[in-house]
Order: structure tokens, then C-alpha cells, then sequence
């Protein structure tokens, strides 16, 4: 594997991680492992970093390939919790609203979820990395400007409610969708139809593309996945830093 004519890389991101700070470890191990001073990396879409998943880290001239890895469709799971919100729409802020929840049900929910299937408009999350005038959109909420986004064109191409429990009022979707889709705004708007609001609790990016969880490396794996790919090809290891 030659790291500077280009690879890929499929990485399970951990939780509480961003994305670029799994890209950093990443280029960490395998720039000390070739004893270079760093080996020119990217990533091909972010992830939050309460999400965990598919996150695919491109080498050397395989980064010029990242604009079309975005453009792939992309797979989720994802745990709402009804009756309840925060400001980012996930758990990295407390709940600060809540909300009736007996009107509730399986029927009603599957009723709802049509509604967000196809072209459609979204919000983005105050919380994101948008810009507003130069400035990231997280930067000005933390400093509680109360600002808000345009609206974007998003394509969401399948939802499909996996479970629903009654007592928790937690439900779990899968969602296909385009690039751009924020899934904790669609929490945010799936909640404010069914008159409960609404959170996300857990996110997995389940696939990109046809790159799928399953041919992902957790940090742990990777250290042998890469002496093992070096071992087969021990004359394509010098990279330029």
C-alpha cells in the first residue's frame, strides 16, 4: 500500500470523538510507523462527535477524491427520545424544553415519517459547523447569539421506524439520505410533527457509499491492519511528507 500515490481508509469513529480528531490519530500511528513527519490525510464527510460510524480517511492523492466521496449516499441509525429537547438537538446540551407525550403512538408515528421522505427543505442546527458571515454557526451559539439558518435542499431517500417503545418513548429509525442531511435536525423536525419534540439520543453512520460499518477498523484493529498491509507490500511504505 502506498500511502502518497493514495489509500483509503475505513475507520469506525468512536463516540465523543471528532472527526478530524480520528483523522488525527490515524495520520499519528501511520506517520511514526513510516518515520515520516506526517503523511498528508483528509476525511470525506463529518460526523458529530456524539456519532459513531463510517468515516472514510483518504491518503495522499487519493484526497483529491474527497469531493466525489461526499457526494455518496450515506446510512444511518438513529434513537430519538420524544417529550423532550435540547438547544443542539442531541445529548451534548441539557433538555430545555419538554412536552406532552400521550398522544403518542406507533400508528402516529408512521404516519409522520412519510412526510420527510424525498426533496425536502431543512434547517441546520445551530450547533454546526455552517458559516455565518465567516463564522462557524457553534462558535456564535456558544457565545448565545440566537441567529438562525436558512433552510437547504436536502434529499432523504428512505425512513424506516425499526422500533418504537411505548414507556420510554424512545424510537429507532434507519435513514438514507444525501449529502448535507443533518439526521439531528430531522429529529428535531420529526418531534416538533408528532407535537412532542424530540432529540437524538444515539447516531451510527451505517454506510457510505457501498462502504458499509461491517469493513470498518476500530482504533484497536488498526495497528495490525496496517503492519499487515505494509507486510504485503514492503517497497510501497516511503511516503513524503
Amino acid at each position: 500500500m502506498n500511502f502518497n500515490e493514495g489509500a483509503y481508509i475505513y475507520i469506525n469513529k468512536p463516540y465523543r470523538m471528532s472527526s478530524f480528531g480520528a483523522l488525527a490519530h490515524i495520520r499519528y500511528v501511520v506517520s511514526k510507523r513510516l518515520k515520516v513527519k506526517r503523511v498528508k490525510m483528509g476525511h470525506a464527510g463529518t460526523l458529530d462527535p456524539l456519532a459513531t460510524g463510517v468515516l472514510i480517511l483518504c491518503t495522499g492523492k487519493a484526497t483529491k477524491q474527497i469531493e466525489r466521496l461526499q457526494q455518496h449516499t450515506k446510512e444511518y441509525t438513529a434513537t430519538l427520545q420524544l417529550g423532550a429537547t435540547t438547544p443542539s438537538y442531541d445529548l451534548e446540551h441539557e433538555i430545555d424544553q419538554t412536552f406532552p407525550t400521550a398522544h403518542i403512538t406507533r400508528e402516529l408515528i408512521e404516519q409522520i415519517l412519510p412526510r420527510f421522505v424525498g426533496d425536502i427543505m431543512q434547517q441546520p442546527p445551530l450547533f454546526s459547523a455552517c458559516k455565518v458571515g465567516g463564522d462557524r454557526a457553534y462558535e456564535l451559539a456558544r457565545q448565545g447569539s440566537d441567529h438562525q439558518l436558512a433552510a437547504k435542499p436536502v434529499r432523504i431517500d428512505e425512513i424506516e421506524l425499526q422500533d418504537f417503545d411505548l414507556e420510554t418513548m424512545q424510537l429507532k429509525l434507519r435513514v438514507v439520505c444525501g449529502k448535507g442531511t443533518y439526521i439531528r435536525s430531522l429529529a428535531r423536525d420529526i418531534g416538533e410533527a408528532l407535537g412532542s419534540g424530540a432529540h437524538l439520543t444515539a447516531l451510527c453512520r451505517t454506510r457510505v457509499g457501498d462502504v458499509r460499518i461491517e469493513d470498518c477498523l476500530t482504533f484497536d484493529d488498526f495497528p495490525a491492519w496496517l503492519e499487515a498491509q505494509l507486510a504485503q507490500s514492503p517497497n510501497s511504505q516511503i511516503v513524503k511528507s
